[in-house]
């Protein structure tokens, strides 16, 4: 029998579901306390994931999840900085 590799799973912050963790963009707050988005899934330091739902990032924002996940005040920025990546600028 072949071997298959064991998709890793991640659960979305905002709708508690779980994807794989490809789908998925993982948002970092660093030890120096800066709050990145992390493209590589390799950044030190605390992560949280969140699926490519458009609701789900419009959520996020308006309820400022990521100030309660990691326990800090979060620039408006990093919110601009998810939705960018995104929705390419467009809002709808």
């Amino acid at each position: 029998m072949p071997k298959t590799r064991k998709i890793p799973l991640r659960m979305c912050v905002v709708c508690r579901e779980q994807k794989e963790k490809r789908e998925m963009l993982r948002l970092v707050k660093g030890p120096d306390g800066n709050i990145v988005i992390d493209y590589t899934s390799k950044a030190p330091g605390r992560g949280a994931y969140i699926c490519d739902n458009p609701d789900c990032i419009k959520k996020l924002r308006a309820k400022k999840l990521l100030s309660k996940i990691f326990s800090c005040e979060v620039d408006e920025g990093v919110y601009a900085a998810i939705e960018e990546g995104y929705f390419g600028g467009k809002q709808s």
